[in-house]
């Protein structure tokens, strides 16, 4: 049995001035040692005195494959923090990354899901965070020592000697400025203290209003913003890299407040002693912090005991992953609230996944089906991603699930004004994938649900999608005002000019309407409709989640979809949390649903996919996915993962076979399906 190793083998990749201080602490520290840096220029000058002991790797791969390392300490610049923390963990290599985590939330979820699945330790490196001097601040505010938190007052801001555009600090393409490299700071701080306010480990904000000035090279060299937390604490954080700021951090109470001179470095890099002054009406208490310890040698020794316990995230008060994630979810409203977004971000450059690889096809994970009317296969689960505003974010859940073998995007005319459709075009252009992709699209969407709007609406689309044709098409919504014909015409003349090149049809169309609708194309020898976008779940939809919406669960359009062997594109097919702990008997805090699935016979369903689900290890939303992709008839659940977790965990219900009497004893409960079951 190979014994756990008594310190940690660290490897340092990217040499820079950060990695030097890191290497100072690792000397210094209780659980580590130095042993190797990865560099793309070994022979450079100085190396071998700035890191003693340790041996220079030829570029960072070398790093990443050298048995004698445990884990990385990444000090590059920021757009390729990302990349090779995700490397890393596929290597087996733990990491401890140089703040910001990520570029955005996005990115660093992505790092912590490869982290998760390689079992590896992912820290962000926030030094301050694991200071002494942070955990007394925190004591004194949770001991009241100025009353009740209204305020905070954080900076980090410094000048450099003038505009450098060599520099990484002010290269757009570097993800330059002042928000990602020391904004973090202020805000994490502000979260830490609203946290010990309210007795968490830290808070998030409800309201972030940001706000900078846009340099010549674009990048932000002064910036600030206001956060508002639950509970009425308001912080105001600033950051700079061409404006000198006092860095005092302000803590204000209703019984006084509390002021900490460069708060950031405690006593000092080499150890020291800090002053908490804590100021009250007519008197001032000043608490020291004497600490002999270097100030990167806290968190060398907070990640060595976090990897040599077998953890794979900080304890606090160090950045845990929810914490990162916060951190860099305010990062990314700031930004966006001054409209930031970096070259390196935008679709010319961000031609690789986030792990820095090309896309890859041919996977497996998500099986493909012939859907009628369709030119080529089609996965199995169609994608929906109308949450994302910019293509870096959007793309990484992209690639993975083209990745894992699935071809077919869920888009509509009004998704997020437009822009889901627009990212969906950047990155099938981007990736060169259109002909392996089946796109479906939707206009007409109440209160613009007329036959004259389809071409319209419709030629937008395709501007914005960057492609010549749709695979599949829907009416977002119906209007019984309308004759049915007229919308028939509407959608046959746009498949006799190439533009919809597979089947059409209805989402949230009535069984009477569809039926109208194939009797009037047959009549007349027009395309009739050959797909369906109603709701479909193990759970029956009791009500609309939204005007105009129809659900397709009932035992009458199951027969009728079987009949007819009608492709039902199923939206809500998991039921919106049903079949999770946000639902229960005795759970009504959530109004919709309440109100759209709450009901005995749900509820009967819902306890058969819980017992189901135990006998097979997986969850009751797995069971409720299978369900819809077992019908009888073909049925292609639409899902909206938000994280690379929530994709792979989608993915867990392929795993399930149901059969007919499965699905009879899921539904109903007979007592001959359940033998089956």
């Amino acid at each position: 049995m190979t014994s756990k190793p008594e310190k940690v083998r660290w490897g340092i990749l990217g040499p820079g001035n950060i990695a030097k201080a890191f290497a100072g602490g690792v000397a210094h520290s209780r659980t580590g040692t130095l042993v190797a840096v990865g560099a793309r220029n070994p022979g450079k000058a100085g190396l071998t005195e700035a890191f003693p002991g340790a041996r220079i790797l030829d570029g960072y791969e070398a790093l990443l494959g050298d048995p004698d390392v445990d884990a990385i300490y990444i000090s590059t610049p920021h757009p390729s923090h990302a990349e090779w923390a995700i490397k890393a963990a596929e290597a087996g290599k733990h990491v401890l990354c140089e703040k910001p985590l990520g570029l955005t939330a996005f990115e660093a979820d992505a790092m912590i899901h490869a982290a998760r699945k390689a079992g590896t330790f992912l820290g962000e490196a926030f030094m301050y965070r694991l200071h002494p001097q942070t955990a007394r601040l925190v004591e004194l505010i949770r001991a009241g020592a100025i009353g009740e938190i209204k305020m905070i007052k954080s900076s980090f801001g410094f000048a450099m000697p003038g505009f450098m555009p060599e520099h990484r600090l002010y290269a757009k393409d570097l993800a330059g400025g002042g928000i990602l490299d020391v904004g973090g700071y202020p805000v994490s701080m502000a979260r830490l203290i609203a946290g010990a306010a309210a007795g968490k480990p830290f808070a998030e904000p409800d309201e972030v209003v940001g706000a900078a000035h846009l340099g010549q090279s674009g990048v932000d060299e002064w910036a600030s913003a206001l956060l508002h937390f639950p509970g009425g604490i308001v912080a105001e954080v600033s950051c700079s890299i061409s404006l000198a700021q006092d860095n005092v951090l302000r803590i204000l109470g209703n019984k006084g407040r509390i002021e900490v001179a460069d708060f950031w470095y405690a006593g000092g890099q080499q150890g020291g002693t800090g002053e908490i002054r804590i100021i009250r009406p007519g008197d001032t208490e000043v608490v020291e912090v004497k600490e002999d310890g270097w100030l990167y040698a806290f968190e060398v020794d907070a990640a060595g005991e976090a990897i040599l316990g077998g953890k794979q995230e900080f304890a606090w008060p160090g950045m845990g992953w929810a914490d990162s994630l916060g951190n860099l979810r305010v990062l990314d409203k700031w930004r966006a609230a001054i409209g930031l977004e970096y070259d390196i971000e935008k679709p010319a450059k961000r031609v690789n996944t986030i792990s820095g690889r090309k896309l890859r096809a041919g996977g497996t994970a998500i099986p493909k089906r012939s859907i009628p009317g369709l030119p080529r296969p089609a996965s199995c689960l169609a994608l929906g991603f109308e949450d994302f505003r910019t293509f870096s974010s959007g793309a990484i859940l992209l690639d993975a699930y083209f990745e894992a073998g699935g071809n077919l995007f869920d888009t509509a005319f009004v998704y997020g004004s437009g822009y889901t459709e627009t990212l969906l075009g950047q990155w099938l252009k981007n990736r060169g994938v259109r002909e392996q992709s089946v796109v479906i699209g939707k206009g007409a969407h109440s209160p613009l649900c007329y036959p004259d709007v389809i071409g319209k609406q419709l030629t937008q689309s395709l501007e914005r999608l960057q492609t010549d044709h749709i695979d599949v098409y829907f009416m977002h919504r119906d209007n019984p005002d309308v004759p049915v014909d007229e919308f028939v015409d509407a959608m046959d003349r746009e498949v006799k000019a190439g533009r919809i090149r597979g089947p059409f049809g209805g989402s949230n169309w009535t069984m009477e309407r569809m039926d109208e609708a194939i009797a009037y194309a047959e009549r007349t020898g027009k395309q009739k409709p050959g797909a369906l976008s109603n709701n479909f779940s193990l759970a029956e939809m009791l009500e609309p989640i939204w005007a105009g919406c129809v659900t397709s669960s009932s035992d009458e359009w199951k027969a009728w979809l079987t009949a007819r062997q009608m492709p039902n594109f199923a939206w809500s097919s998991q039921g919106r949390g049903f079949f999770t702990d946000r639902a229960g008997r005795d759970r009504r805090d959530n109004e919709e649903l309440v109100r759209v699935w709450y009901s005995d016979k749900n509820f009967g369903r819902r306890d058969r996919a819980i017992e189901l689900a135990k006998r097979l290890g997986k969850s009751p939303i797995h069971v409720a996915l299978a369900y819809v992709l077992a019908q009888p008839f073909p049925s292609v659940p639409l899902i909206g993962p938000r994280s690379l977790d929530e994709l792979e965990d989608s993915l867990q219900a392929l795993d399930i076979s149901l059969s007919p009497d499965d699905l009879a004893w899921l539904d109903s409960g007979s007592d001959q399906a359940r033998a089956r079951a």
